[in-house]
């Protein structure tokens, strides 16, 4: 978390809480939710303005962080800004180096995954990694590497409904539709 953050939650203890303004694709994209594009609909039928400004990509990407209960969301100053998640709070850049090498995976906000201790497909062909960070989905665009490491038996998917992930991996898809239930 920047020290700045750090800063302005200490200066500004009890701001609340934003839910539904901000969310994380299943391609790694950010998308900015107004009160119009919410009453449109839901997220991810409703996506909103995708965020495109490189800085403030980098300014979420350092303090994004999950709660004690598993609502991802960006600490925007003292600000929470819960985050909508269309698939997995990770997503998956992968990059094959060759036979018998574990592939590089990193995620869409440029941290290291550590070690794959997993792997799932859903009922969609959807390809998933446990890591030593969590749980993410593969991006489409590395499915390529991903099936090189699967091919060479570095990973051996496990059959897995996605609608069992939140559960299983301790994450909340809606922290909005969460705090509604509440």
């Amino acid at each position: 978390m920047d020290d700045i953050v750090k800063a302005a939650l200490k200066k500004w203890p009890n701001v609340p809480a934003c839910r539904g303004w901000l969310a994380l694709d299943a391609r790694g994209e950010w998308y900015m939710r107004d009160d119009r594009i919410q009453a449109a609909g839901s997220f991810p039928a409703v996506k909103g303005s995708r965020i495109t400004h490189d800085k403030l990509r980098e300014f979420i990407h350092r303090n994004y962080e999950a709660d004690e209960a598993g609502q991802w969301y960006f600490q925007n100053g003292p600000q929470r800004v819960y985050v909508e998640l269309e698939a997995t709070p990770w997503v998956w850049r992968v990059r094959y180096r060759g036979a018998g090498q574990a592939p590089e995976v990193v995620s869409h906000t440029g941290r290291s995954a550590g070690d794959v201790q997993a792997s799932l497909v859903d009922e969609a062909g959807r390809l998933y990694l446990v890591t030593e960070l969590g749980l993410g989905i593969v991006h489409p665009q590395d499915m390529h590497d991903a099936a090189e490491a699967i091919e060479g038996g570095l990973w051996v998917p496990e059959a897995v409904r996605s609608d069992d992930l939140p559960a299983r991996h301790g994450y909340v898809r809606s922290p909005q539709a969460a705090h509604m239930r509440a």
